[in-house]
């Protein structure tokens, strides 16, 4: 049997590459991209292990030893434990997505049987498909990122009273009264038992539509262990459709969470 060492070698640069640079975007970190090939370099040498006669035990340590010379060559030692635990995560990703496809492109079945058809994924497939794989992981990762971290606990205080919400940080919420330039946590007063009357009407525009919204004066809101002392909740008629969300906080205080 002939091995191609530089082809071999070329192939697992470039998916230590790939996975260090998913590793790059999905934690948003600024690495130069020299360090980046580096990283990859350390790892690509790992194929010499195969020339190495060690048991199982021994390869998995090196294996490690070498991953973690790759993160550090990478990213360097700052909030290192979670970026290798990202690193391992999206290979397991990516080396369960081509185990997927080869699964399904490369085994039949009779009845309960599975037996390999005679096809593999050859090194040229792998190599076009798995960017795809690693961009379409860090894509559906960030927006469900962006996703989470716009939901907040919220605790409103009115007349000593608390009221625990769900909250969602609306970029579309713009409404602001226009006497304090207060923001307004826009909610259904009805459906969390509110009782207060002191209020006030704020104008508020849309592109079809406009008019005044009932302001209600609170106490103080604590958003995410946050005190936010300039803030009106505002009364919506409709109810939420998601019962995960009670309240759309204002876009005024993202800044501040």
């Amino acid at each position: 049997m002939v091995i191609y060492l530089d082809l071999i070698f070329i192939i697992n640069l470039f998916f230590d590459f790939i996975l260090l640079f998913g590793t790059k975007c999905i934690l948003k970190l600024r690495t130069k991209f020299y360090r980046l090939f580096i990283g990859s370099l350390a790892g690509g040498f790992s194929i010499f292990l195969l020339f190495i006669k060690i048991n199982s035990i021994e390869l998995l340590i090196l294996k490690i030893f070498i991953s973690i010379l790759m993160v550090f060559i990478t990213f360097g030692k700052k909030d290192f434990f979670r970026i290798f635990l990202y690193f391992y995560m999206i290979s397991i990703f990516l080396g369960g997505g081509m185990y997927f496809l080869n699964n399904l492109f490369c085994i039949k079945h009779k009845g309960i049987v599975f037996i390999n058809n005679g096809l593999s994924i050859n090194f040229i497939v792998m190599i076009i498909i798995s960017p795809f794989i690693i961009y379409y992981y860090v894509k559906e990762y960030l927006s469900y990122k962006n996703k989470i971290n716009n939901y907040h606990k919220v605790d409103i205080f009115i007349k000593k009273k608390k009221y625990s919400l769900n909250g969602y940080l609306d970029t579309g919420n713009t409404l602001v009264d226009p006497y304090h330039n207060r923001g307004v946590v826009l909610l259904n007063i009805d459906s969390i038992g509110v009782n207060t009357k002191k209020y006030i009407y704020v104008p508020y525009k849309t592109i079809t539509n406009s008019g005044v919204i009932k302001c209600y004066y609170v106490d103080k809101i604590v958003i995410d262990d946050i005190e936010f002392n300039n803030l009106l909740v505002g009364d919506i008629k409709n109810r939420f459709d998601t019962k995960y969300i009670d309240c759309l906080l204002p876009n005024k205080i993202k800044e501040d969470l």
